[in-house]
This record gives C-alpha cells, structure tokens and sequence, in this order.
C-alpha cells in the first residue's frame, strides 16, 4: 500500500483535521467521510484495547499491534502517540515497520500522567532534547515526522514552555505539540518558534473546544481529536447496554445502528468474498 506523506498531507487543508481511531474499521470510516489523517492515542490503547488507564502501564508492543492493524488498512498517514518513548531507536524503527507516518514523544517522566490532569513532572530540557537527537538519529526514513510534545505549560508556566519548544526543534523535532493551553492565543506564539504546530482539541480537559475556523485564525497547522469517537461509542454502547437489559429487546435501539448491508458497502463484502472463494 503505497502510504500518504504526513508532511505532504500538510498542505490539503489548514488546519489539518487529524482524528482519533481506534481499529482499522474506524479508519476506514474516517477516511470515507472525508479525513486525511490519521491518530492513535496513548490512551486510547490503554482505555479500549487494555482496560486500563492512561499512566504510562502500556509497552510498545501493546501500541505496536493496534498501530499495525490500522496502518496497514488504510493509506492515511497515522500519527502514534509513543508516551515517553520507551527505548527509543527501537520504538523509531518498529514504527517505521508498520507503516506509521509520524509520532509524538512527550516530556514527561516516564511515570506519566494524562496531559490535562494535575501532578504531572518533566523530565529536564537537556533531557528530552536527548530524546528528540535519539529519535532523530534512529530514522531511516527522512518523511517519517518526530513530533515534540511539551507539557510544561501546566507545570512550569508558558515562558519555560516556549524555551522548551525552541530547544526541542534546535534538537531536530519536525513539528510541536504544545499540551494543554487556555487560549488560542497562545497557540500564535509557538508558531514562531517555526515548525508546524498541533493543537490538541480533547473534551473534558484544560483546552477549551477552540473551532477549526478559530484555529485558522491563529495560524494553528493541525487540529487533533484524539479521543472524540471513542467517547460517544462508549456512550452509545453503554446507553445501548442500560436499554437492552431493562427493555428485554432491542427494537427500540434498531434506528441508531448502522445496518447489516451498510457494514457489508464498507467492507466490500461481495468482492471480498469472491476473491476468498476463488
């Protein structure tokens, strides 16, 4: 499968939508109502595929898999969330393994917590530069993106945070992910640090639901949603589960599913079934 650039996907649209998904038939999905990236997150594997939560307990190996199943699906660049990085020339050439496009490595300790909850503590600037260099030096392919994310806006305040960015991209990060802010605003100033901004737009956390047509506005490059789908299927299914056992049938449930013959349209059933017949 001949895989999309992620720097190249860059250009289709401003800011790039980047979506969340969890397996490879919400990629498919995605990339059906019009999407043209990609995102698998840290704690997206660590809630759906492990039932765990987002403290940095998942290996590489547990990311790996889900990142595979999606990546050789779907030619949409996909953007991994790799936490801390875990060994991370190896981490670098088991993504490019599997086909992953870009990732993003975070500044955290390595016991981690989510970005938009208290109590979280970095690394050193020095330190995660070392990272970045790692990252950098371990790439084989000159396309595959190394993305910085910093969470030092919340811990160490806005001007530490810009340091870091600079030192980051000085070290060799592609793009920048600022977690966490407030204001829009903000997101201005880290572009002139000179490299593609992301804005992580996840609900229930620090960073207001900012519109695409604000971030336009602020110059912001891409626009993420890390974890939307996979909150509203987990309050359908959960809504769905309450109905079915007070109800005793699902009849009244029937309207807010997707059908047989459209499950089949997605996955190309006929033709599949011929070719595996043959």
């Amino acid at each position: 499968m001949l895989r999309m650039n992620f720097r190249q996907t860059l250009q289709a649209e401003k800011p790039l939508q980047i979506v969340g998904v969890l397996n490879p038939f919400m990629a498919m999905m995605a990339e059906h109502v019009g999407f043209k990236a990609l995102y698998l997150s840290g704690a997206g594997v660590a809630n759906m595929s492990y039932g765990i939560p987002d403290l940095g307990m998942t290996t590489l190996d547990n990311v790996l898999i889900d990142a595979e199943r999606i990546s050789q699906k779907v030619a949409l660049p996909l953007l991994v969330d790799i936490d801390t990085g875990w060994e991370i020339p190896h981490t670098i050439r088991e993504m490019e393994k599997v086909g992953v496009a870009a990732i993003h490595i975070e500044d955290q300790q390595v016991n981690k917590r989510c970005g938009h909850h208290p109590g979280k503590m970095l690394v050193s600037k020095e330190e995660m530069c070392d990272r970045i260099k790692m990252a950098v030096d371990a790439r084989v392919d000159e396309n595959f993106v190394i993305m910085a994310r910093t969470d030092a806006v919340a811990v160490e305040g806005f001007e530490a945070a810009l340091d870091r960015a600079k030192a980051y991209v000085a070290a060799g990060a592609d793009m920048l992910f600022p977690e966490a802010l407030t204001d829009a605003r903000h997101y201005r100033i880290f572009n002139t640090v000179g490299v593609p901004v992301l804005a992580n737009i996840t609900e229930f956390g620090r960073t207001p639901l900012i519109t695409r047509k604000e971030l336009l506005e602020v110059d912001v490059d891409m626009a993420l949603y890390p974890l939307t789908l996979s909150r509203v299927m987990n309050h359908a299914a959960l809504s769905a589960m309450k109905e079915l056992k007070n109800e005793g049938t699902q009849k009244d449930l029937i309207p807010k599913m997707m059908t047989r013959n459209e499950l089949y349209e997605f996955l190309d059933y006929e033709k599949q079934e011929k070719e595996f017949n043959q």
